[in-house]
């Protein structure tokens, strides 16, 4: 197992959600547990290198990630949410992503001030999911002091403006 066959896994659907957007559907890597282990055991490698109190992911292709490697590494799980998700206090981060706007939001008690957070998520374009999480954490006053991805697309996210040590799996 290796990273090509990872990359072999994922399908790009060319103008979805709408014209001019090449989406990454990456679906069919849940086909085979395997290659899932063997992408949260390259995630947990690198979360190895950092010091971290909790992971921080969002909904929901980051879901998918988060949780399994928050529980191989035996940290917290916290939740990204869309705007409106969640029932109690919440913190909040509007963004643009390629194709609109949206807000995130954190449960204001999910995360213990001073904390160190790693953000993971399927897939990193422009960087303005993790951005607005990173937003979100600062109001918090908790640090992002990594991401990890699947799949960056290459060039598009401006690194100076990501915080931490930063690893994807795939570059597309």
């Amino acid at each position: 197992m290796d990273y090509q066959d990872i990359k072999n896994s994922i399908i790009t659907i060319e103008d979805f959600p709408k014209k001019g957007i090449s989406f990454k559907d990456i679906s069919p890597l849940f086909l085979d547990p395997k290659k899932v282990e063997f992408v949260i055991d390259e995630m947990a490698n690198f979360a190895k290198t950092i010091d971290f109190d909790c992971i921080v992911a969002p909904e929901s292709r980051g879901f998918l990630f988060g949780l399994p490697l928050a529980l191989k590494m035996k940290k917290p799980f916290v939740l990204v949410r869309k705007k409106g998700k969640l029932p109690r206090e919440v913190v909040s981060e509007s963004y643009n992503l390629e194709y609109g706007v949206a807000t995130l939001e954190i449960t204001k008690d999910a995360v213990a001030p001073n904390s160190k957070a790693l953000i993971v998520d399927d897939l990193i374009a422009t960087g303005g999911t993790t951005i607005a999480i990173q937003n979100i954490l600062t109001k918090l006053n908790v640090s992002a002091v990594g991401q990890v991805y699947l799949i960056e697309l290459f060039g598009l996210a401006d690194h100076s403006k990501l915080q931490g040590k930063f690893f994807s799996l795939i570059k597309m």
